[in-house]
């Protein structure tokens, strides 16, 4: 940065200080981040304490059980509960729309149920106030409010005339004024992550470490370049506008459109591109695949028979009775593989047209660098619908597990013939249940988050190459002198 930019960015912090305006906005910035800090830290504070005691209950409540049979124990089942990212203290993403809870049983895959949303007023669809609300909504109009008379006001008095007599160039003063937008801006935007960085100390839980610490850091990178891109916008918008009062109209309009108006829109277009179908009609297709497989609860099943009879041929056997394993295990662990294929098959495809439906808002980010934000920003805080759909694999996977391992006790343990009197034989010891893991839910690792954001993280490179060439292209068609 040579001496004549640096000298109009100066000038124009300088400028900005000078306004009353500024100190009131920023009081009333750092009181609604204040409140954003309090409330979201309680939130996340609160939800995970619940989660890890309600994880704590449904484990004693799992080694509570008695000596059962196996198959009553994978009905039985267990709970699923998706502890919340640290850096969701910064964006709450889908979080409280997403669910936090999956029962997990047999023969089933249930939906993640208990959201925030289902337990709270219409009032939440309005948007929580969280820390990156404020950056990605609140800042914007404050960083259009404070720059829009940037040039415009200076064309308007004629200020302009005696800088180009002193040697500005149309881009020196372009980008000056970009750069001292950008520079009172971080006033705002640092303390925001200096208080997530603190609230993420504050947490002191085992999550916080070392790649919690990366996600900050690009996290504060992607905003960085986002105030830029900003900045740039409403310096360009101010210089091709004669008066500071048209140059503001069209500053709220863009943010009105890009903020509020075109986000929505894309919403609605990308459900009607690709529809999703009701949760009747999906479940109603599995249920009808899973009919068709047989039903590994009824020994006259012709599916299941076969099984049977192979089985018999093995052992070299003539009767159920008269096999050394348990035959409702072995045909209990092909019904449980062959359904959950099933379900697989069916949640991949709806994940995958959600993902469709994602991905048209993801290129919008290439016109909309709102959009653009907000999709990198819950990625990395770990609320986006790419970590939803993980906690859902990763409880689908332990679910299996599970049944599975059921199936194994029940082939091992269990008798084939049924005692005429008590339960000899029909039970495996409770031991056997309690050396069952616990779930133990596993965020995605940064480099899965950086692979799967590739198409957002490039539309911050071009947003960032675009906004210096727009700066330049109109410092060569701006008159820096008008009449």
């Amino acid at each position: 940065m040579n001496t004549i930019t640096k000298t109009i960015v100066i000038h124009f912090v300088k400028n900005i200080f000078q306004q009353k305006i500024f100190y009131f906005l920023l009081c009333v910035f750092f009181g609604l981040l204040l409140y954003a800090a309090v409330t979201g830290n309680s939130y996340l504070t609160k939800q995970n304490t619940m989660q890890q005691q309600y994880q704590l209950l449904i484990r004693k409540s799992w080694e509570a059980n008695p000596d059962k049979h196996p198959h009553r124990m994978a009905h039985f089942g267990s709970f699923a509960l998706r502890i919340k990212h640290p850096l969701s203290v910064f964006d709450y993403g889908l979080d409280n729309y997403a669910g936090n809870a999956v029962y997990l049983e047999a023969h089933k895959q249930n939906t993640v149920n208990y959201s925030e949303a289902s337990f709270s007023t219409g009032m939440l669809r309005m948007g929580e106030l969280s820390i990156a609300m404020l950056l990605q909504i609140i800042l914007p109009l404050i960083i259009f409010f404070l720059g829009f008379g940037s040039i415009a006001a200076d064309i308007e008095n004629g200020t302009l005339k005696i800088i180009s007599s002193q040697g500005a160039s149309n881009f020196q003063l372009l980008t000056g004024r970009t750069f001292g937008l950008w520079i009172i801006s971080s006033l705002f935007f640092i303390p925001a992550f200096i208080v997530t960085g603190l609230l993420m100390t504050l947490q002191r839980n085992d999550f916080a470490n070392a790649e919690t610490l990366s996600r900050l850091v690009l996290t504060t990178l992607l905003y960085i370049i986002f105030y830029w891109v900003v900045s740039a916008v409403t310096v360009i918008v101010s210089a091709k506008s004669n008066t500071a009062k048209n140059s503001l109209m069209k500053l709220l309009g863009i943010w009105l459109m890009m903020a509020i108006v075109l986000p929505k829109i894309v919403q609605l277009a990308s459900s009607i591109i690709y529809p999703s179908p009701s949760k009747l009609r999906f479940e109603s297709a599995i249920e009808k695949d899973i009919v068709k497989q047989g039903d590994s609860h009824n020994p006259d099943d012709p599916f299941f028979k076969k099984i049977k009879d192979s089985v018999l041929k093995k052992y070299g056997v003539s009767t159920v009775d008269s096999l050394p394993v348990n035959m409702g295990g072995i045909v209990g662990r092909e019904g449980e593989r062959l359904s959950a294929v099933t379900y697989v098959k069916h949640y991949n495809d709806l994940i995958n047209l959600y993902r469709q439906q994602n991905a048209v808002s993801k290129w919008m980010g290439y016109i909309n660098p709102f959009m653009m934000v907000k999709h990198n920003s819950m990625a990395m805080a770990g609320s986006d619908f790419e970590s939803y759909i993980n906690f859902q694999q990763q409880a689908e996977a332990y679910r299996y597990s599970l049944a599975q391992r059921m199936n194994e006790l029940q082939t091992k343990y269990i008798s084939n013939v049924k005692p005429k009197e008590g339960n000899h034989g029909m039970h495996v010891e409770k031991s056997h249940f309690a050396a069952f893991p616990d779930f133990n839910y596993q965020f995605l690792p940064l480099r899965q988050i950086i692979s799967k954001e590739v198409l957002s993280l490039f539309a911050l490179l071009f947003w960032l190459i675009v906004s210096w060439l727009a700066l330049l292209h109109v410092s060569k068609t701006f008159k820096i002198i008008s009449a």
